[in-house]
């Protein structure tokens, strides 16, 4: 099978999704939201809101944005990839935190129990377009409040789903996990490649 594209656009500003995608030898450009875009408003929650159907329609939502912003900058066409990473427990979402008590409040949620993290990838091609959704299974063990405390006060948890990071020192928290690495981390690797392949990039 011949290869159509030799890069890609990523619209996402984390640096982890940059990392996995370079493991995967993907060439690939941001494509970030400029000063005009609000950027934080699409990952607005709706009240009632499953997790599953929150994460595919935020995806969705920074898919068509990113499109939009392709477009009007006039970029040589390539396919876009977006992702957005949401942290469950039960049928509660848990985003990124607004503050400290906020981050602290999640991960006393968070210990000693199991949640789900839920990671949507999205590409588009050409007028195509195609999402896939990982689900992984993280167990906690007991976390005190003192380290809590002392893992907010790095900083850590800010702009992370569910206050904390799988590659940060909260990974010694965590006593099981079950799916995707990559895709706790935010890019579900598995998922991406068969998007990838679907759109003809070469990686």
């Amino acid at each position: 099978m011949t290869s159509n594209h030799s890069f890609i656009y990523l619209a996402s500003q984390s640096p982890r999704r940059r990392q996995l995608l370079e493991q995967l030898g993907v060439r690939h450009e941001l494509l970030l939201p400029g000063p005009d875009e609000d950027a934080e408003a699409l990952e607005a929650e709706l009240a009632g809101e499953l997790p599953a159907a929150y994460v595919e329609r935020v995806t969705r939502a920074k898919l068509h944005a990113a499109r939009t912003r392709l477009a009007a900058r006039k970029l040589p066409p390539a396919p876009i990839l977006c992702s957005d990473t949401t942290v469950a427990l039960g049928r509660r979402l848990l985003g990124k935190p607004a503050d400290a008590t906020g981050a602290a409040r999640t991960l006393t949620l968070l210990a000693g129990r199991t949640h789900r993290v839920i990671t949507a990838v999205a590409l588009a091609w050409g007028r195509r377009e195609a999402l896939a959704v990982n689900v992984s299974r993280v167990s906690f063990g007991a976390v005190s409040a003192r380290a809590i405390a002392h893992y907010v006060a790095t900083g850590e948890p800010f702009g992370k789903a569910g206050a904390y990071a799988i590659q940060s020192a909260a990974a010694a928290w965590i006593s099981h996990i079950e799916g995707s690495y990559s895709g706790i981390m935010g890019l579900p690797l598995y998922e991406t490649a068969q998007l990838l392949r679907q759109a003809r990039v070469s990686f």
